[in-house]
C-alpha cells in the first residue's frame, strides 16, 4: 500500500511541477475564473505542434479571449441560478480521440452546460455528436468542413466562423472577377482539407469552372503524394489552391519552391496568412504575388462590430494576461470567432433563465452519472431554442444563427491579402475585401495588387503550352506515322505526315512533346478512350471527326481532309478470245450483212457484166466474184479496182457507201464501247455494288474500332456486323492479297499511297465517298483549344498543310503499262477515276487476221 501511495505522490508533485512551469512560461497572473461555480463552460483549444517550442498565436488569443468573455460576465454580473459563470480549459492534441478523451474527462467532474470549440473540423464531427447526446451546445471559432452545416447531422453544433462552403462561393466570384477558368487543389486528408477540397469543386462545377487536378498533402508523412514538378509544369492551369492549415503551409510552400513551381508562372492562392519569416530571403522574389484569403472580423472591413465589448475584452486580457496581449491591431481574427462563440453561450443561458417561469426550481438541471456519457443536461431543448434566436452585435460582427444551419446567417466577411515588396523584404497587404452584400470589393487601404513575376499585369490563369509537357499518342498509320529502324544507332524513329506536323506545332507553340506510340493491338477507339481516361493529353492521327466521338472527347481543327475509297486485289489473267471483234455487231446483223453483200454483188454482175469491160471477157463465175469483191470492199469503204459503168450500178454503188457509212461508224462506235467496258470491268464498280450485295458482306474487309466499322453498320449493314473483321490496316493488304477477303473500305488517302507506292497488285475501284475530317483529339473543354486552333488554322492558310501533304503523298513507285482512260462514276458519286485500257482485245484481233 505505501508504495502505491508513494507512486501517487510522486505524480502529483510531477502534475504540479508541469502545470506551474506552463504557468510560469506563458502567464504570470492568475485569471478570476470560478473553477468550482455548479455553471461551467468548457473551451477546447488546440496543443502546440511537438517541433514548436511554443504553442500558436492563435491557440494563446483564442483562449486569452475565452478567458476574457467568461470574466466580462462577471463584471457585467451576469448570474445564471444566481451564481457566476465559470470555466475550464482543454488542450485537445488535435485529434478526434484527444478531444473526446479530454472533454469526458471534465464533463465527469464538472457541471458543464456548454462548449466552446473544438479548434479542427476532424475534432468537431465526434464533439458535435457528443455534444448531442448530452443535451449541451458546442460552438466552434474555427471547424469550417462544409458537412459540418448539416443541422439535422448536427442539432447541437453551431459556429462562428464562416464554413468552407461560403468561402468556395467567394473563391468562384474571385475567378470571375479576374477572368480565371480552371485551378488546381492541393489539401490535407482530413475532413478540413476534403471538405474544403469538396466545396470548391462542387462550387466550381456549378458555375462552369474546372478543379484540373487534386493533390493530397499527407498528414502522417507531412509531404505531398504526387510529384509537384511534374504535375504543375504538365497542367494547362497556373491557378493552385492551397488549402492546408496555417501549420502545414510553409512546408508546402518551401517544397514548391525547391522544385521550381512557386513563382513568376504560378500564382498561388492561400488558406490563410503565415509568417514569412520561415523563408531564405534569396526566395522572396518567388513568393512575391501569392494570395491569400481568410475570414476576418468586421472591424477590418468597416463592417459594424460591439467596439465597447471588444475594447473592454481587450483590457481584461491586458490586466491578466499582458506578455501575451499583442496589441488591438494583431489580434488572430479566430479569436474573436472564439469570444463571440463564448459570449453566444452566455447570452443564450441567461436568456433561458430569465424566461424560466418556475423559480420555485432551477433553470439549470443536469442528471449527473459517473460516465461522461450518461450525463444529460435537461433544458437542452429551451436552451437550443435561446441559441436559435438570439441575436446580438459580437466582436466579429453580427451574430445569428437560424433553425436550418449551424452556421451564422450574418457577419461574414473575407480579406485577400497580397504578398508585395516591403521595406524588409516581402510582407501580407490586404488588397480586396468581401461580404455578402458587396461580394469583392477594392480593400479601402489598397488598390493594386501585385502579381508573380513582380508585375500589375493580371495573369491568364492558365499556361501557354510552352513549357508543357504533353504526352501525344500517336498510331503507326504509313504514311501518316511511319516507324523506321535506325541501324546505326540502333533505335526506332517515327517519321510520316504526324511526327512532321508534331515537330511543326512544337515549334510554333513551344510544348513539350512526350511521344507515346500505341501497341499493335490499339483501336482508333481505344485511343479515344486513352484521351478521356487522362492517359493521353492529345492523340494526333487519322482520327476521323464522328459524332460519336464528339460526346466524349474534343477535336481540334482539321488537320486532313479525307473520304472513303474501296480496293481490291488486282486481276492478272488474261483470256483469249479469238473472235471478240465480231462482238460490236450481233449475229444477225452480221448474217444479214452478209446476205446484202451477196445480193448486192448478184444485182451488180447482173447489170454490169455485158457493158463493163473488166466483166463482159470474164466467165459467169469470174465475173460473180469480181462482183462479190466490190460489193464487200465498198460496203467496207475500201473500194474495188474497178468501176461501174452504168447508170443503175452507180445508183446500187451509192447505196452501198451510205450503208458503209452506217456500219463502219456503228462498228467502230461499238468496239470503242467494249474496250472500255473491258479495260474496268472489275467484279464490283463502287460502293452501290457492295450496298445491293454484289460480293457475300463476309467478304469486306473492315478495320474494327474505327469509324470505318461506324460508317459500315450505319450506311451498308444497318447494324449488323456480317463483315470481315480486320485489326489493322495491314491486316486489310495481307488479307486482300491472300484472298481472305474480296474488297475493303478505308480512308482514301491511305490507299492511293499504298496501291501507288507499296502494293502494286492492289487497285482502287469506284470513286470515293463519305467526305471527312481528321482532327487532333483533345479532352474535354481544354483550355488550349483555342490557340491549338488557331496555329493549325495558320498553317491550312499558309500551305504548310498542303506542303506535307505533297511530301508524304504525291508521287508513284507502281510502274503504269498504259496510257490512262478516265472513267466517269455514275451520278451522285462524285469524281472520276482514272484506268489503263486493256491489250487483250488487239491481241484477240491480230491473232484472228494472223
Amino acid at each position: 500500500m505505501k508504495p502505491m501511495l508513494h507512486t501517487w505522490g510522486f505524480r502529483w508533485v510531477l502534475l504540479t511541477f508541469i502545470f506551474a512551469t506552463f504557468n510560469v512560461q506563458y502567464t504570470t497572473t492568475t485569471w478570476p475564473i470560478l473553477h468550482f461555480s455548479t455553471i461551467q463552460l468548457l473551451g477546447l483549444f488546440k496543443d502546440a505542434p511537438e517541433d514548436t517550442p511554443k504553442p500558436k498565436e492563435s491557440s494563446f488569443h483564442c483562449r486569452a479571449m475565452f478567458k476574457a468573455a467568461i470574466v466580462l460576465s462577471q463584471q457585467y454580473n451576469i448570474k445564471i441560478d444566481g451564481q457566476y459563470i465559470g470555466g475550464q480549459v482543454a488542450q485537445t492534441g488535435g485529434y478526434p480521440i484527444g478531444a473526446i478523451s479530454t472533454t469526458c474527462s471534465i464533463m465527469s467532474n464538472f457541471n458543464i452546460v456548454g462548449m466552446v470549440g473544438p479548434t479542427y473540423s476532424r475534432e468537431a464531427h465526434i464533439i458535435a455528436q457528443y455534444a448531442e447526446s448530452v443535451g449541451i451546445p458546442a460552438i466552434s471559432y474555427t471547424a469550417t468542413d462544409p458537412e459540418l452545416s448539416d443541422r439535422n447531422a448536427y442539432p447541437a453544433f453551431y459556429r462562428t466562423v464562416p464554413s468552407d462552403a461560403t468561402a468556395a462561393s467567394s473563391i468562384v466570384e474571385l475567378f470571375k472577377r479576374f477572368n480565371w477558368t480552371s485551378c488546381i487543389i492541393i489539401y490535407q486528408n482530413d475532413a478540413f482539407g476534403s471538405g474544403g477540397a469538396e466545396a470548391i469543386s462542387h462550387a466550381f462545377s456549378e458555375n462552369n469552372l474546372i478543379v484540373s487536378q487534386t493533390v493530397i498533402f499527407d498528414l502522417a508523412t507531412v509531404n505531398i503524394r504526387s510529384d509537384l514538378t511534374d504535375l504543375l509544369s504538365s497542367s494547362s492551369t497556373r491557378i493552385v489552391l492551397l488549402w492546408v492549415e496555417s501549420n502545414y503551409t510553409p512546408l508546402v510552400l518551401q517544397h514548391a519552391l525547391d522544385c521550381g513551381v512557386l513563382g513568376p508562372h504560378f500564382t498561388w492562392i492561400l488558406r490563410s496568412k503565415i509568417s514569412l519569416e520561415f523563408f531564405n530571403p534569396i526566395s522572396y522574389p518567388n513568393l512575391i504575388g501569392m494570395l491569400s484569403i481568410e475570414s476576418v472580423a468586421g472591424n477590418l472591413v468597416s463592417a459594424p462590430i460591439n467596439t465597447s465589448l471588444l475594447n473592454a475584452a481587450y483590457q481584461i486580457w491586458q490586466q491578466y494576461e499582458p506578455e501575451t496581449f499583442p496589441g488591438p491591431m494583431k489580434v488572430n481574427y479566430y479569436a474573436l470567432f472564439a469570444f463571440d462563440a463564448t459570449w453566444t453561450l452566455i447570452q443564450s443561458l441567461q436568456k433561458l433563465c430569465s424566461s424560466y417561469t418556475n423559480h420555485s426550481s432551477s433553470c439549470i438541471s443536469v442528471v449527473n452519472s459517473s460516465s461522461c456519457f450518461d450525463r444529460r443536461f435537461l433544458q437542452s431543448n429551451s436552451l437550443f431554442n435561446a441559441l436559435n434566436n438570439i441575436e446580438f452585435l459580437g466582436v466579429s460582427g453580427p451574430i445569428k444563427f437560424g433553425a436550418n444551419s449551424t452556421d451564422r446567417i450574418d457577419g461574414i466577411y473575407y480579406v485577400i491579402q497580397n504578398v508585395q515588396p516591403s521595406v524588409n523584404g516581402v510582407d501580407f497587404l490586404p488588397v480586396l475585401q468581401w461580404s455578402r452584400s458587396n461580394k469583392w470589393t477594392t480593400y479601402t487601404l489598397a488598390d493594386v495588387i501585385v502579381w508573380p513575376g513582380n508585375t500589375l499585369t493580371l495573369p491568364t490563369g492558365f499556361a501557354g503550352l510552352a513549357g508543357v509537357k504533353l504526352h501525344i499518342c500517336v498510331i503507326e498509320s504509313v504514311p501518316f506515322t511511319i516507324r523506321t529502324n535506325i541501324l546505326e544507332q540502333n533505335t526506332k524513329k517515327l517519321v510520316g505526315y504526324i511526327p512532321d506536323l508534331i515537330d511543326i506545332l512544337q515549334s510554333k507553340m513551344g510544348f513539350i512533346p512526350h511521344i507515346i506510340l500505341a501497341s499493335s493491338n490499339k483501336t482508333y477507339n481505344g485511343l479515344i478512350q486513352d484521351v478521356e481516361n487522362g492517359f493521353c493529353h492529345l492523340v494526333v492521327g487519322d482520327i476521323t471527326i464522328t459524332a460519336r466521338r464528339r460526346e466524349i472527347v474534343d477535336f481540334s481543327s482539321s488537320i486532313f481532309d479525307s473520304s472513303l475509297r474501296i480496293v481490291i486485289r488486282q486481276t492478272t489473267s488474261i483470256n483469249v478470245d479469238l473472235f471478240s471483234y465480231l462482238r460490236p455487231f450481233s449475229s444477225t446483223l452480221w448474217l444479214l450483212v452478209l446476205v446484202g453483200s451477196i445480193y448486192a454483188g448478184i444485182l451488180l454482175c447482173l447489170l454490169e457484166r455485158t457493158t463493163n469491160e473488166a466483166l463482159k471477157n470474164k466467165s459467169i463465175i469470174s465475173s460473180a466474184a469480181m462482183s462479190m469483191w466490190y460489193s464487200v470492199s465498198t460496203i467496207m469503204g475500201y473500194g474495188a479496182d474497178f468501176h461501174v459503168q452504168t447508170a443503175a450500178g452507180r445508183l446500187l454503188t451509192v447505196g452501198l457507201h451510205m450503208l458503209s457509212l452506217v456500219l463502219v461508224a456503228t462498228y467502230t462506235a461499238n468496239l470503242a464501247s467494249d474496250l472500255t467496258t473491258l479495260k474496268s470491268n472489275y467484279f464490283i464498280s463502287g460502293i452501290d455494288d457492295i450496298i445491293n450485295g454484289k460480293i457475300p458482306y463476309s467478304r469486306i474487309g473492315i478495320v474494327i474500332g474505327s469509324s470505318l466499322e461506324d460508317f459500315y453498320l450505319r450506311e451498308i449493314s444497318h447494324g449488323s456486323r456480317n463483315f470481315y473483321p480486320l485489326k489493322s490496316l495491314q491486316d486489310l493488304y495481307i488479307s486482300l492479297l491472300n484472298n481472305n477477303i474480296d474488297a475493303a473500305i478505308s480512308d482514301t488517302a491511305i490507299l492511293e499511297y499504298i496501291t501507288n507506292k507499296v502494293y502494286c497488285n492492289l487497285s482502287l475501284v469506284g470513286a470515293d465517298f463519305s467526305r471527312s475530317e481528321y482532327g487532333i483529339v483533345i479532352p474535354k473543354q481544354w483550355i488550349f483549344q483555342k490557340d491549338l486552333d488557331v496555329i493549325i488554322l495558320s498553317l491550312r492558310e499558309s500551305g504548310v498543310l498542303d506542303n506535307l501533304k505533297r511530301k508524304w503523298f504525291e508521287g508513284s513507285l507502281c510502274q503504269q503499262s498504259f496510257s490512262s482512260y478516265t472513267y466517269t462514276s455514275r451520278p451522285g458519286r462524285g469524281s472520276s477515276s482514272t484506268y489503263s485500257p486493256p491489250s487483250r482485245n488487239h491481241f484477240d484481233y491480230f491473232i484472228t487476221v494472223l
